[in-house]
């Protein structure tokens, strides 16, 4: 049998608990011990040097998600009409997470291969200066996080300087103890 502990609870924080209880369905310990028990791990985390991480990932505002982890380095780059934003972390549990940003892939309704071309092809340079109607669209960006077992597993899903930059990392350790 589980022992009774009491609370002492003001009166202004009554009704944050009455709701809590309401939304454990009924059980005011459920609530409790859910609130304490991610309490105990992101102060845990903290006190080890991770953060507490929440990113977006899917299409459009997407949703979100969160983790306890350390950012270990960021890459950039463009890819066409894109920009992409490359993060790897690792985990308080030791694994490696990979999220990735991606803009929205912009166009702007001229034809032509680069820039020159566009802005010189069918006076396109009136549209750039604004002294003429443009047209312009783009595509929704998304975000994905994937999450691997072990440094290895990234190679090949970001770019190989960038897998050399964190791999160098992992060659040092997190704390080094010294006798001084």
């Amino acid at each position: 049998m589980m022992p009774n502990k009491t609370i002492y609870v003001s009166d202004e924080d009554l009704p944050l608990f009455q709701r809590a209880q309401e939304i454990a369905g009924g059980k005011l310990s459920t609530a409790i011990s859910a609130a304490l028990r991610r309490y105990v791990e992101m102060e845990e985390g903290r006190l080890e040097g991770y953060d507490e991480i929440i990113v977006k990932v899917g299409v459009g505002t997407g949703r979100k998600q969160r983790f306890s982890g350390v950012l270990l380095g960021e890459w950039g780059r463009t890819q066409g009409e894109r920009m992409e934003m490359l993060k790897v972390y690792r985990s308080r549990q030791g694994k490696y997470v990979l999220h990735v940003d991606r803009s929205p892939e912009w166009t702007d309704g001229l034809e032509g291969e680069n820039w020159l071309e566009k802005i010189t092809s069918r006076g396109a340079w009136r549209t750039y200066l604004g002294l003429t109607d443009s047209n312009w669209g783009f595509v929704q960006g998304e975000s994905t996080l994937e999450v691997f077992d072990g440094l290895e597993e990234l190679r090949g899903r970001i770019p190989e300087e960038f897998y050399d930059l964190i791999a160098n990392l992992g060659r040092h350790p997190a704390v080094e103890d010294l006798d001084i």
